[in-house]
């Protein structure tokens, strides 16, 4: 089965909306390989249609100048583009189709199918909520910003408790920290009795 890994830029207080306005200050090189090096081991990529449309506004033109940023351009055109939305979409830019039925069925379908590569996620937090609740996100990397936006789209909203398991952990020179997590099957108990024996204990 294939892994399905999804990428976000988070704010230190769980803010992931209009990224634009707080994230390119804190971009840099270490930052460009973990993003470079999720996407790169994809040859699909499952976005949500406001996510698509960014991209797809953006990174024809880019690969056409041939600027620096080409290489990266071409092959995210190159990937197999699925985007997620209730409303039938036409596209112009290529390798790009619309997921058919049910999200759920159909990403456990897609993810039944062959290939050796991952399929990658970037953005798209709708979309990423309902993966993660239906145990279908395999890896969930969040760039961690050390800067608290304070209003707007949170990646987590109210509902039933999703518990992740750390994979690992890099902080960069900008602050920024760069966590993957993936399932961590059902929810842990426990109380203060339990808590209360890690505590530091007096000297007997």
């Amino acid at each position: 089965m294939r892994k399905i890994t999804a990428g976000l830029f988070i704010s230190l207080d769980g803010l992931i909306g209009e990224p634009q306005d707080w994230h390119f200050p804190y971009f840099n090189d270490e930052m460009g390989a973990a993003v470079g090096a999720q996407l790169a081991a994809a040859d699909t990529l499952l976005l949500g249609r406001a996510t698509y449309d960014s991209f797809a506004g953006a990174w024809p033109e880019r690969e056409a100048a041939g600027g620096e940023d080409a290489v990266m351009a071409k092959a995210l055109g190159d990937a197999r583009k699925i985007v997620v939305s209730h409303r039938e979409l036409e596209f112009t830019w290529r390798n790009s189709e619309q997921l058919q039925g049910e999200l759920v069925q159909s990403v456990t379908e897609l993810k039944q199918q062959p290939g050796a590569t991952d399929i990658a996620m970037s953005g798209s937090p709708s979309v990423v909520r309902q993966l993660l609740a239906a145990g279908l996100i395999d890896e969930l990397h969040l760039l961690v910003h050390p800067i608290a936006v304070r209003s707007g789209q949170r990646l987590f909203d109210e509902g039933t408790p999703i518990p992740l398991r750390l994979i690992s952990a890099q902080p960069f020179t900008t602050g920024v920290v760069h966590l993957i997590y993936t399932s961590d099957g059902g929810i842990r108990t426990g109380d203060y009795a339990d808590a209360k024996v890690h505590l530091p204990q007096a000297d007997r």
